[in-house]
């Protein structure tokens, strides 16, 4: 595959630097909430790799994001049709087809997602290239895959995969629930089209237009609202591994430090009430709002992350923990057991036969360890027996995370124990 050069030097870098991220998060989740003293301690450590980055500056020349001649916004052609195309659950992927930066008809390759998704909104290219890879491994055929549903543009491959499902169709292995402005799959019956309610609670956070910013001190209170709402309105929510506790949170983190317009006055940017609506395919007044289905726009006059400042795994990370100071729940692995307000956690140690605990996970570098084997393990297990095109593509994955877990000295998790997930009616997909 002429990518897979590109896509290990990515993920080298990714995992270089995860290997800095403090671990502590999970452990966090279990007892800080009354435990001052650790609370401070993950406190200073958010603190310190926050401290850490580089000062945004601006540069308009290179931040500018052009919506003209070859990127002037097309409507999609009868979206989400099966010979239509396909728009799905993320609007910033969206908006991104709409305006040629990734395909028309979105399906791209690994390498588009990753060229893309760093040309419009500044996403550094070690998270462009896990997420593109995992994207052509769960949504779809190793070399592309789609950002709606199933479509003829991506083919299976040697019946080794089933039929691609895109983004649409990968719940509990990509997406999941508590979105911020989509359904949960199991309360609606779909995870791509906008709830106006999900919308209208995000919005009237910031009623003044004026001064109007949907950044993460807004975000992450709506985000533990959400949540909230699908315990107490989902039987079968379900908080899963990996599209719980690491798609869930950049489904928020991603809204602001992606859509968030930079300039010199404000270099980490401002979210106003019109870019929000633009990025979201909404038009109207609050209290009147429509949404049309695949029309999502990157606005006239954007500005991106500046250079130098991309948004990395460790950066994420880095909010992924600060929310969880905040809301420990985020992190809880388990879900509704088919009624509502039913929430239970899975055990961590039996999820890992033992390699890791609630306790163990806090120290040394064991939360990277359970991070970057974890990448692998939670995969289905008909990738993780699979041959040829996919072993190979798994293989760079393991090839890159075993290369920093030598430098870890890490307990090795050879296989996750899934079977708790099946006292979970809405895990399906997860197991």
């Amino acid at each position: 595959m002429r990518y897979s050069t590109a896509i290990v030097g990515a993920l080298a870098f990714c995992a270089s630097e995860v290997v800095a991220f403090p671990a502590a998060a999970i452990e966090f989740a279990a007892r800080a909430e009354h435990d001052a003293s650790a609370r401070r301690d993950i406190e200073a450590a958010v603190a310190k790799l926050q401290a850490q980055r580089r000062a945004p500056g601006f540069n308009a020349a290179e931040q500018y994001v052009s919506t003209h001649g070859e990127y002037e916004f097309v409507p999609p052609n009868a979206p989400n049709t099966r010979n239509g195309d396909q728009r799905g659950p993320c609007p910033g992927l969206n908006a991104m087809a709409n305006h040629g930066y990734l395909p028309h008809n979105g399906v791209a390759t690994i390498q588009q997602f990753i060229d893309g998704t760093y040309d419009v909104f500044g996403m550094g290219k070690d998270l462009g290239g896990f997420l593109g890879i995992y994207g052509a491994l769960i949504d779809g055929n190793l070399q592309k895959w789609s950002i709606g549903g199933p479509t003829p543009a991506v083919p299976s491959v040697l019946g080794l995969l089933g039929t691609p499902t895109g983004l649409s169709g990968s719940h509990n292995k990509y997406e999941g629930d508590a979105s911020p402005t989509r359904p949960d799959l199991y309360e609606y019956g779909n995870t791509y089209k906008v709830i106006i309610s999900q919308f209208q609670e995000l919005f009237s956070m910031q009623p003044d237009p004026a001064t109007a910013n949907y950044d993460l001190s807004v975000l992450t209170p709506f985000r533990a609202s959400r949540f909230q709402q699908s315990i107490e309105r989902n039987p079968n929510f379900f908080n899963a591994p990996f599209a719980g506790i690491a798609v869930q949170p950049a489904a928020y983190t991603f809204i602001y430090r992606f859509m968030g317009n930079k300039s010199a006055e404000f270099p980490e940017g401002v979210l106003n009430q019109e870019v929000l609506k633009s990025f979201f395919s909404i038009t109207g007044e609050s209290g009147n709002f429509v949404w049309t289905e695949g029309y999502e726009r990157i606005p006239e006059n954007w500005y991106k992350r500046a250079i130098g400042d991309e948004y990395t795994i460790p950066f994420f990370l880095t909010d992924l923990l600060a929310a969880a100071l905040e809301y420990p729940q985020f992190l809880n692995i388990g879900g509704n057991t088919g009624e509502v307000n039913t929430f239970t956690g899975v055990d961590f140690e039996d999820l890992t036969r033992g390699v890791f605990n609630l306790a163990t996970l806090a120290e040394g570098n064991n939360l990277a360890c359970f991070v970057l084997q974890g990448a692998i393990q939670f995969l289905p297990d008909s990738l993780l027996g699979a041959v040829g095109d996919v072993g190979a593509l798994l293989s760079q994955l393991n090839s890159v995370t075993a290369g920093a877990l030598n430098n870890l000295a890490c307990p090795k998790l050879d296989k996750i124990n899934k079977d708790q997930f099946a006292q979970f009616p809405g895990a399906k997909g997860a197991y």
